[in-house]
């Protein structure tokens, strides 16, 4: 009984290793960040400002939204008037 449980650890632990070597390892990537965006060694990541720099592009985005991503992380929103 032992050398079952023996041998069938170890082939669980080799399947495993097989498996963990077989899939590509990448680096996870911040969620809101578009591909080469993120920079790893900054300690605060803060995206550039528009739709190139986000992982997926809205539905709609406006100029009152570039405004705004624009505006991040500032403390005041824009303005809500008319922006031409």
């Amino acid at each position: 009984m032992l050398i079952r449980t023996a041998l069938f650890a170890g082939t669980a632990a080799l399947l495993w290793r097989m498996w963990k070597s077989a899939v590509p390892q990448r680096s996870p990537a911040p969620a809101a960040f578009a591909q080469g965006e993120a920079q790893p060694e900054n300690f605060v990541q803060v995206r550039n400002a528009g739709t190139d720099a986000m992982r997926s592009n809205p539905p709609e985005w406006d100029a009152v939204d570039d405004a705004s991503d624009a505006s991040f992380p500032a403390s005041d929103p824009p303005a809500a008037g008319k922006i031409t």
